[in-house]
């Protein structure tokens, strides 16, 4: 009996004999199409090849693609357990064409490999073919001699693939096998035909027309074959087996769970025991893949089956947690054929021991609620969807894992009251919500926040620190360590490096322990810790070391210029351009600033001028830059103005730089800026050292932007433009002082050499034009072909045309560095009769153009070449007759 990793071998080995390249499946998480939830399919790491847009290095391919359908429109987690072919994860072998062969291949290939290498009796196969596909129906007459009552014509979409509701569609074949008159059903197409006799096992699809939006269709350039057959379908019947569980591969991991729970794997548990083996590979592989559980998206659907798996194991009688000691079963089945599942069997052993960890403690108290809900309902009656929801709120139970647990009682939810709590409550949620901007690996730091508490900020006072290691994050999931290479988020109990807030751009430094060093690449913040982005580069990293923190003190040192020079600039901007000036965003980092603003126009020469002698008068003062803690309350009473996007708690620190008058410090009422601000700023202001604006440009409307420079970074930049004057005054052979009236004199002789050179060369193109003059329903008609013309100069041309013709239609070709320069013009007293317009659209489509346009009296468009001119002039001159 082939076991399922022979039959996967056999099918691969099979088409790779003759001539495909054996593909890698790809990730659970599809690279190449955002609307997929999952991978459900082999063709899905392949659509770029079906519609064009990619090319490999080989037109036939084959792969045993792993795919989860347990979300969106695929979704077949309610019935997992249940039946003998529902699974949440399952392999999809297949054999692909793009562009190669045809049906003519396809079908042969298949009935070979199913009738003599799989040695299946020819005798139980038919098949299914569209209703109007005479082509598949006679290639299996004769490759496989099929009579026509076991080639069954399906004149519905069942037969008819589409990749969505436009784009490669086409009929397909269904394979079916009959397993003989002992089972209920009837084939496919007949009113038996949900029963369980007649079961498909392969599907050809072949991808030969292109569907539009008004229905019409056309046979694609490209026609091409995508194939699929479940390898747990076909493993059941070529293992003698009519329930995919009883496969080897699966019955293996029935009997893990069952000797680890020690229960019977057919008894009273079966369902239990299918569900378990079903989610084990689902959760370990989606793990693998870089999914990890979560309140949303892919990572909810994983908790979903996580949570489903682990309370089949508490039904079971498991104390302890079970999922995790089953991962070593399941890489022994599949690991070869998939190596990552090795390569990930600890993270996904910690990840599942984790999650069942956390939900053991909710899920004897969620389900004592369930009990005691349906305590006080009549036999039978559904659960009220405000129980189900609550459920869901308080114990994190989804909704079809509610439906799960009573479905064993024979009872069901009432899905509609649970919809409208759901509703309540998020609309509750955006009444109270203003936006968070929490990533969507976001869970990971909601538990860890619960876990070990905000981290403190050291780094007001000093750039190095100690600290302890609290956790480690890798690929949204916590890890114990992080070795050389990898690439971590650390979260610290203390910490001297600034996390990214309020435009301030996050530190970057080193950590160092006993055992390892790490770089750190970025701080951020989440759920009120701070995440150090780090990069090991020396032994490891490990959750629990204490360690040594040191900020890149010269980098933190030019980010605090610049974020200080922003507040100088807010209070610059006020006094010039008035008290409508607001901040509307910024960012501070090393190497400048950018500040964005309410104001509907642009800077005026005069008023950046005095923004930036305003700002560099403040930084000469030299003041000493201070900060309070006070309530909000108390600051807003003092006039401090509080950072655009910035959230404040219950105290917050106002930053105070600069005196409106050089008397001295006095009171607040002579400071001149005065902020809330939780960011780090310079201790004098002398360190900012120098200001320069580069400029302001428009970010939105009636908001302006603008970026600046401080420090070496602003002197740098004075010191090229003072090398560029240089140069330019050099070229110039004039005094740095002459340079701009010397290159106003050279502008002004440029551009009247420049006038003169163009009407020579009209002239000159007019006296060697070649023209053609005709009357055409009355009308004069004149075209000429010239040489050398730019189109910008065919008006000045064209007015003279015109002025010569006094009442006509003029046409004028430009051969002009072998490309087509074409100009259609009317005299004023013909505009009414004829279009300018339409007169030059015809001449250059006639050249190969598309398009043109302009003015009734006067348009002009261009073509790739000027070759087919006579036909050009011949089809604007076709425009006129009749008119």
């Amino acid at each position: 009996m082939p076991s399922l990793n022979d039959i996967r071998s056999t099918f691969l080995d099979f088409y790779a004999r003759n001539g495909h390249t054996v593909v890698p499946s790809s990730p659970l998480v599809p690279r190449n199409d955002p609307t997929l939830m999952f991978t459900n399919s082999g063709m899905v790491q392949f659509k770029n090849c079906f519609t064009g847009e990619e090319q490999r290095d080989y037109v036939r391919a084959t792969s045993s693609q792993k795919c989860v359908r347990a979300g969106g429109k695929h979704n077949d987690l309610d019935n997992v357990g249940y039946t003998a072919r529902h699974h949440t994860f399952f392999e999809m072998l297949g054999n692909f064409s793009f562009g190669d062969y045809f049906k003519e291949q396809a079908i042969p290939f298949a009935w070979e490999l199913l009738t003599k290498d799989f040695d299946i009796p020819k005798d139980r196969l038919l098949v299914t073919v569209y209703h109007t596909d005479d082509e598949a129906a006679n290639i299996w007459k004769k490759v496989a001699g099929l009579s026509d009552d076991r080639i069954i014509r399906i004149p519905t979409n069942d037969n008819f693939w589409m990749m969505g509701p436009t784009g490669p569609c086409g009929p397909c074949t269904e394979i079916f096998f009959d397993h003989g008159d002992k089972i209920w059903g009837g084939p496919p197409g007949s009113a038996d035909e949900d029963g369980d006799r007649f079961i498909e096992i392969w599907n050809l699809v072949f991808m030969q027309n292109e569907m539009f939006e008004d229905g019409s269709m056309r046979a694609l350039d490209m026609q091409s074959i995508d194939t699929g057959m479940g390898l747990e379908r076909i493993g059941a019947l070529l293992q003698g087996k009519h329930d995919n569980y009883d496969t080897d591969l699966m019955r293996s991991l029935i009997e893990a769970s069952a000797n680890a729970t020690s229960t019977d794997p057919d008894g009273p548990g079966k369902t239990h025991h299918r569900v378990i083996a079903d989610h084990l590979r689902s959760t370990s592989f989606l793990i693998a893949d870089g999914v990890m559980p979560s309140n949303d998206g892919r990572g909810y659907v994983l908790r979903r089956i996580m949570r489903r798996a682990m309370r089949h194991a508490h039904q079971l009688g498991a104390q302890d947690p079970l999922m995790y000691r089953l991962v070593p079963a399941l890489v022994r089945q599949m690991g070869a054929a998939y190596p990552e599942l090795g390569a990930a069997k600890a993270l996904i052993e910690d990840t599942l021991l984790q999650e069942e960890t956390r939900f053991r403690q909710t899920l004897d108290r969620g389900l004592r609620l369930l009990d005691d809900e349906l305590g006080g309902l009549p036999d039978g009656a559904a659960l009220p969807g405000a129980a189900a929801f609550k459920l869901y709120d308080t114990y994190g139970f989804p909704l079809d894992l509610t439906q799960d647990a009573l479905r064993e009682k024979g009872r069901t939810v009432d899905v509609a009251g649970f919809d409208t709590a759901m509703a309540e409550q998020k609309a509750k949620a955006r009444a109270s919500w203003t936006g968070s901007g929490e990533t969507k690996d976001a869970a990971i730091w909601f538990d860890l926040a619960d876990r070990v508490g905000s981290s403190e900020f050291l780094g007001y006072d000093t750039l190095t620190a100690e600290g302890q290691v609290q956790a480690l994050v890798r690929e949204g999931a916590e890890v114990p360590q992080a070795t050389v290479g990898q690439k971590v988020q650390i979260v610290l109990n203390q910490t001297p490096f600034y996390a990214e807030s309020g435009g301030q751009v996050g530190d970057t430094g080193e950590i160092a322990t006993d055992t390892g060093r790490a770089r750190i690449t970025d701080t951020r913040r989440a759920q009120g810790l701070s995440v150090h982005s780090a990069e090991v580069v020396e032994g490891e990293i490990r959750s629990g070391q204490g360690a040594e923190l040191r900020v890149d003190g010269a980098r933190r040192g030019a980010v605090q210029a610049n974020h200080s020079a922003t507040h100088l600039l807010n209070e610059a901007l006020r006094r010039t351009l008035g008290d409508h000036v607001a901040q509307r965003g910024s960012l501070n980092g090393p190497d400048r600033l950018r500040f964005d603003f309410s104001h509907s126009k642009a800077l005026t020469a005069d008023e950046i001028a005095a923004v930036e002698g305003e700002i560099n008068a403040m930084i000469r003062q030299n003041d000493r830059v201070v900060t309070r803690v006070m309530t909000p309350d108390d600051a807003r009473a003092l006039g401090a103005q509080a950072l655009f996007g910035e959230k404040y708690g219950d105290e917050v620190r106002v930053v105070s730089m600069g005196r409106r008058d050089g008397s001295g410090k006095g009171s607040d009422g002579a400071t001149y800026s005065l902020e809330l601000c939780g960011g780090t700023h310079v201790g004098q202001l002398g360190e900012v050292g120098l200001f320069v604006l580069l400029g302001d440009s428009a970010s939105s409307s009636g908001v302006r932007r603008i970026e600046a420079l401080t420090g070496e970074g602003a002197l740098a930049h004075l010191n090229a433009q003072a090398r560029q004057l240089a140069d330019v005054a050099s070229l110039l052979k004039a005094a740095p002082a002459e340079v701009v009236d010397r290159t106003r004199a050279l502008v002004e002789e440029r551009r009247a050499l420049a006038n003169e050179v163009a009407q020579l060369r009209r002239e000159a193109a007019m006296g060697d034009a070649s023209e053609d003059e005709r009357e055409i329903s009355g009308i004069r008609f004149t075209a000429r072909k010239v040489s050398n013309v730019a189109g910008k100069d065919l008006p000045g041309m064209m007015d003279e045309m015109k002025t010569k013709l006094g009442s006509g239609v003029a046409l004028i070709i430009s051969d002009n560095d072998g490309k087509a320069a074409v100009a259609a013009g009317v005299t004023a007293d013909l505009t009414a009769r004829v279009s300018a317009v339409d007169v030059v659209k015809a001449a250059a489509g006639a050249l190969g153009g598309k398009g043109g346009g302009g003015r009734p009296d006067m348009a002009q468009a261009g073509a790739a070449s000027a070759e087919q001119a006579p036909a050009a002039i011949d089809a604007a001159a076709a425009v006129l007759e009749g008119k």
